[in-house]
């Protein structure tokens, strides 16, 4: 064994011989197919660091062609603790196994740490709900988040817990693969009351913070909508459906087509006409909501490990609830 053989446990040791039929291949793609519970991506990086052996010797080149005969070893060194610290900050959980698991995200939880929430985020309540359950992805012991919901969005979200999940239902995501149902209560009547938004979204350019939707340069982005109910002919109750999934999706689409969410502090820049429709105190309660209001109220996917069909859903949260009941 030469001297710059990586000197680790093997946790789990991955010792897989190559076939005539496996020759030629890429080593990064042959050890994925084979292994199944790493994504080609973690194998590569893991090649380059040194933890993939060919008959004894460190292999380091992903792109080598697999020779016919030979024994190959992939160690994978334990997961290093995650950056985000483990925070006890409670969250609904609606399932959970080894693989993955689907909450209700309150509106004001931030999912990641980012630069003016390094902490107190989704990801470090999970690192404590989930605690050694987490196997680690990309190396680091961490949930992999799959998909998010802004800020202020309430409703279902799934993480994965180990990285095989996290490379499946990240490309059933991609794939749009995926059953979602979010309620947006917008200004105006919707008309026609059912249809759909299409326009590409991307950064505005007068204000990078916002996204907007863009002749150039943006991501294509269509939005499905129903109109559920109506109240006094200023607001609608909207059920979406995203064929995409875009930054500030629903937000950007409703708001470029004129009927902004309420209580949406980006893209709700104005009082809007429809307001005056709303009887007093109606119409106070719905330009004072504090967030935007909008709700990931349905989560349907085949779960990664056994295929199964999982579908979630959840009511809007209380203050949605109660807007409604006074706007009505």
């Amino acid at each position: 064994m030469t001297d710059d053989t990586p000197h680790l446990p093997p946790l789990p040791p991955g010792r897989i011989a190559a076939g005539a039929g496996d020759a030629g291949r890429r080593t990064d793609r042959f050890l994925a197919d084979r292994l199944g519970t790493l994504s080609r991506s973690r194998v590569k990086a893991l090649m380059e660091a040194g933890h993939v052996l060919r008959d004894g010797a460190v292999l380091r080149d992903p792109a080598d062609p697999v020779r016919a005969g030979l024994c190959y070893e992939i160690r994978v060194p334990p997961a290093m603790p995650a950056t985000p610290q483990a925070q006890a900050i409670p969250f609904t959980v609606l399932y959970e196994d080894s693989d993955l698991i689907v909450l209700d995200k309150p509106a004001g939880l931030v999912v990641h740490p980012a630069p003016g929430n390094e902490d107190g985020t989704l990801v470090n309540a999970l690192l404590a709900h989930c605690g050694d359950s987490l196997t680690g992805i990309g190396g680091e012991r961490r949930p992999g988040i799959v998909h998010r919901l802004d800020k202020d969005t309430s409703g279902v979200m799934v993480v994965a817990k180990t990285e095989a999940a996290h490379a499946a239902l990240s490309e059933a995501f991609a794939a749009r693969d995926i059953d979602r149902i979010y309620l947006a209560l917008a200004w105006g009547m919707m008309a026609p009351s059912s249809g759909s938004f299409e326009g590409a979204i991307g950064r505005d350019k007068r204000d990078r913070k916002r996204m907007a939707l863009v002749a150039h340069g943006g991501k294509q982005a269509l939005t499905h909508y129903r109109t559920r109910q109506s109240f006094h002919g200023a607001v609608s109750l909207a059920e979406c459906r995203l064929a995409t999934g875009r930054t500030h999706q629903i937000r950007v689409h409703f708001a470029a087509h004129g009927h902004p969410l309420l209580g949406d502090p980006v893209y709700l820049r104005r009082i809007p006409a429809a307001a005056r429709g709303l009887p007093e105190p109606a119409r106070r309660a719905a330009l004072d909501f504090p967030r935007q209001a909008l709700h990931a109220a349905r989560l349907g996917f085949t779960h990664p490990a056994t295929g199964r069909p999982l579908l979630f859903e959840t009511a809007p949260p209380d203050d949605f609830q109660t807007l409604i009941a006074k706007i009505a």
